[in-house]
């Protein structure tokens, strides 16, 4: 785990490529069985109209002149050498799979794009797409990113997911099965969401021993349901301390074998409404650090007791 108390990602790709490996998100276009397909439904109910993770994309661009664009950006900033294509707003194997080979090729075809990530829902790899994405796991380096958010159905439920745990493992065990790297986002501050239930979501990703982890804070955005019934005062959002201390006590959960890809989040400044101290990220895992170094802790430490 070198210089963390967990087994971060950038690590393992820097490990693994020698040296840093930068991912540049695209958004090919699609749509989610939430959103319609014209994404014209309001979605999940802390869905960006604009999908997640969408700040930055140059939209209205090809996948491969999207991912030129990022290469400039990134080589300037960081002198990145070696990139990862993103497929991250939406659902990105919401469609025919002919369709997304063509997507998939088109990003892969880029000058030093060493691999890809597609981030779906659970709900959208029926066995034709599970096949192709096995396809492009034995061609490159490859990763699926399925978004769970928790493993409580009255969660999913409430969320307006349109799935639920089941419908997860169902999807988990077939990638599993074709060999596939599987990164699981969970989001932490769910409205309803005990410190027990959050935890409980954090235990069982431990025993299906994930390959990676991309851990959320609740983000509250303008024009979201989630920010509808925030503005009326119905949602209450985490405190930085108590997030930082939650997500210790998930790193200390997770098998040590499991790739931490991300432990916070900043939203789109124009839009986000809370917790703005999210927006101090880098304060957020500094404190995340400090806190493990104060319990003397580290990932995969903890042993079943409170």
């Amino acid at each position: 785990m070198h210089d963390k108390p967990y087994l971060t990602f950038s690590r393992h790709l820097k490990q693994r490529f020698g040296g840093r490996v930068h991912k540049i998100s695209v958004d090919a276009g699609f749509s989610c069985p939430n959103r319609g397909a014209t994404r014209n439904r309001p979605g999940c109910l802390f869905c960006d109209p604009d999908g997640s993770g969408a700040v930055g994309i140059d939209r209205g661009f090809p996948v491969a002149e999207q991912i030129e664009r990022g290469k400039e950006i990134m080589i300037r900033k960081y002198k990145a050498r070696h990139f990862l294509a993103y497929f991250q707003p939406f659902s990105n194997t919401f469609a025919p799979v002919e369709h997304l080979r063509k997507l998939y090729d088109e990003a892969l075809a880029v000058e030093r794009v060493v691999g890809l990530a597609v981030g779906t829902r659970p709900d959208c790899v029926p066995p034709p797409v599970m096949d192709l994405l096995a396809e492009y796991h034995r061609r490159t380096y490859f990763w699926l990113e399925l978004g769970l958010q928790s493993s409580h159905d009255r969660t999913l439920e409430l969320l307006r997911r349109g799935h639920d745990y089941s419908c997860f493992l169902d999807a988990y065990e077939a990638a599993k099965a074709r060999g596939l790297r599987v990164c699981v986002h969970v989001i932490l501050g769910l409205p309803g969401e005990s410190r027990a239930d959050m935890l409980a979501t954090a235990e069982e990703m431990a025993r299906l021993k994930v390959d990676g982890i991309k851990l959320h804070l609740l983000h509250v955005l303008r024009g979201t349901p989630l920010g509808d019934l925030y503005q009326q005062g119905d949602i209450r959002i985490l405190e930085q301390d108590e997030y930082v201390s939650l997500v210790a006590d998930v790193i200390e959960r997770l098998p040590s074998s499991t790739l931490i890809h991300r432990l916070t989040g900043d939203g789109p400044r124009d839009t986000l409404l809370a917790p703005l101290w999210s927006l101090n990220k880098w304060e957020v895992l500094n404190a995340i650090d400090d806190e493990l170094q104060r319990r003397g802790t580290r990932q995969g430490s903890w042993k079943g007791k409170s």
